[in-house]
């Protein structure tokens, strides 16, 4: 006789494998691999919707059909890990990457990292914003030494494809249609929830290597050298006031 957790075990084997002969035997009245069968539908139908959800351009630039027969082979191969649907398809961008129908496609991960990013800055926790008054007790001196803190919901972004022409033009509302050109070069981004929306920031070589820094826990002054050699002319002041009022940075530490 099975025990719960070994029956459980069984059970979702059959529902990712779709082959019940494993719990036949356990399948009172009926029958049971036909009951199975409607059953596992149901479950892939409800996670490729779900990845269907969060990765919209994917989903528009490789057609239902081919989108609907990957989303299939990565439930199998990844299936959930975790309670939360939302947290469902993290690793669809390096699937991608690895999955040989779509190896023509070399975009096709950053652009569904990319919506990932989206996704989970939209589903991030919020924080209070401070005011650029906490600053000015400080001596300047110390200045140099703090570590800013950025908001939950934002997300940085590197890639050397223009994925952000990519997601802009297969977004339900584009204006155009026009193609993109894929030699036009990468894109550092910031992608960030503003209200209930998600805002997608293209940055400078030096903002960005500026921000990540700070991601990263570096003092200040030390993100500061890293935007110096993107950018001799980068000016500090005005960066940090405007990251503090859109509530890219939201705290600091001494």
């Amino acid at each position: 006789m099975h025990s719960l957790r070994e029956l459980q075990a069984a059970f979702a084997c059959a529902i990712l494998e779709q082959d019940s002969s494993g719990i036949d035997g356990s399948v009172c009245g009926g029958n049971g691999r036909e009951r199975l069968s409607v059953y596992a539908g149901n479950v892939y139908h409800n996670l490729r919707e779900a990845l269907r959800a969060v990765y919209p351009v994917v989903d528009k630039l490789v057609g239902e059909r081919f989108f609907d027969y990957a989303a299939n082979r990565y439930i199998h191969d990844h299936p959930s890990q975790s309670g939360d649907i939302q947290r469902f398809g993290y690793t669809f961008p390096t699937f991608l990457e690895h999955f040989p129908p779509a190896a023509s496609l070399a975009y096709l991960r950053d652009t569904a990292t990319l919506e990932w990013l989206v996704h989970e800055a939209f589903h991030a926790a919020d924080h209070t914003p401070f005011a650029l008054s906490l600053l000015s007790s400080l001596a300047s001196a110390r200045c140099a030494t703090l570590r800013f803190e950025l908001h939950p919901a934002c997300r940085l972004f590197e890639s050397a494809f223009p994925v952000l022409k990519i997601w802009e033009v297969n977004q339900p509302d584009a204006m155009s249609d026009e193609g993109v050109n894929l030699d036009a070069g990468g894109d550092r981004l910031l992608v960030r929830r503003v209200g209930f929306a998600v805002d997608i920031q293209a940055l400078s070589a030096a903002e960005f290597s500026m921000l990540q820094a700070l991601h990263d826990g570096q003092s200040v002054e030390d993100a500061y050298d890293r935007a110096l050699r993107c950018d001799p002319a980068f000016a500090l002041g005005e960066f940090i006031e405007r990251r503090i009022l859109d509530s890219t940075i939201v705290g600091f530490d001494l």
